[in-house]
Order: C-alpha cells, then sequence, then structure tokens
C-alpha cells in the first residue's frame, strides 16, 4: 500500500522574499511568462497534475495523458492548481478544503467538456479543433497521433514551448531601441 507521503504533491510554498516576507500567491498567466519563469512553472504543473490524478483517481476523460498539448486544459488544470494551493495554505480557513472539493467538482465537469471537445484520448491525441470564421484561412488538416511515451512527450513539449519563448524574448529585445525611440517621439 502506497503511503500518503509517498503521493503527496509538492507543497509549492511560496519563497521568502529578500524582505523576509512570502509571496503571496497570483494568478498565472502563461501568455507573459519569459522562459526562464515558464520551465519551473511547467514542471511544478506536471507533478501537481501527476498526483492529482493518482490521488483522485481521475481517468483519461477528466485529465488525459497529452493535456499539456492542449491550452484549454493548462488553463484549467493551472487554476485548479492554484486554487488547490490556496485552499490547503496552512493560514487558510479550516473549512477552505470543503470549498477547494465543491469548487473540484464543478471543474471535473468543465474538464470533461475540455477534453470531449478538444478530442485527446488515452491512446491517441490530435491539436483541438479550431472553427475558422469567416475571411479566415482554413488551418491545415492535423491526423490523430498515438500516444507512445506521455514523459518524453512532455519534456519535449516543454523544450519546444521554452525555446519559442526565447525566440519571441530575443525578437523583443531586438526591438527594443525601436520602442523606445518611437516611445520617445
Amino acid at each position: 500500500m502506497t503511503s500518503f507521503f509517498d503521493t503527496a504533491p509538492p507543497t509549492d510554498e511560496p519563497e521568502p522574499d529578500v524582505d523576509g516576507h512570502e509571496e503571496q500567491l497570483r494568478p498565472l498567466n502563461w501568455n507573459a511568462l519569459t522562459a526562464e519563469e515558464a520551465r519551473p512553472e511547467w514542471l511544478t504543473l506536471n507533478n501537481w497534475v501527476e498526483w492529482l490524478r493518482k490521488a483522485y483517481g481521475l481517468p483519461p476523460t477528466v485529465v488525459p495523458p497529452f493535456w499539456h498539448r492542449h491550452d484549454e486544459l493548462i488553463w484549467e488544470l493551472s487554476a485548479l492548481h492554484l486554487h488547490w494551493l490556496s485552499c490547503y495554505d496552512p493560514d487558510s480557513s479550516a473549512s477552505m478544503p470543503l470549498t477547494w472539493h465543491k469548487d473540484f467538482a464543478e471543474a471535473r465537469a468543465r474538464l470533461r467538456e475540455w477534453v470531449s471537445t478538444c478530442g485527446t484520448r488515452l491512446d491517441h491525441d490530435r491539436p483541438t479543433r479550431q472553427t475558422t470564421w469567416p475571411g479566415e484561412s482554413l488551418p491545415a488538416p492535423t491526423a490523430e497521433r498515438a500516444i507512445e511515451n506521455r514523459a518524453e512527450d512532455f519534456v519535449q513539449f516543454v523544450n519546444e514551448d521554452l525555446q519559442q519563448r526565447l525566440l519571441a524574448e530575443e525578437r523583443f529585445h531586438a526591438r527594443a531601441p525601436e520602442l523606445a525611440r518611437n516611445e520617445g517621439e
């Protein structure tokens, strides 16, 4: 039998600030993270999702193996993770775990809907289909692919994500002098 201590999620205790105060939990905007900021967030979220699915026996219709390849699941699971941290904070009210479980029930319903809509399953995955609005170009067709090794795919995905973020940062810094000139005019 696995003990609680073998499966407990990381506590994600906030790091003390330079002035000795703990950082307060804040919403996480994945669109605004640098590569340096995103890496630990990906790893923390992945560890927590692994704990969550095992602790609650969640089926792949709620948390599929390739959740990390679907923005809608990333945002939902990330928000759920922050809510869990807030509810189980040692300084929170003793009734907050009940709030967590009530909200978790609602989140599971949303996750089922997201998973159903995006089309990812236990053994196959495809990108979430996007509705094309009038005047937009049709997206290239995408095929399903078999899920061979979830852990390897997660590492590859995160490395690709970090590389894209680094390139975006480089483009931004290359334009910084031009932006500063335009701002001064």
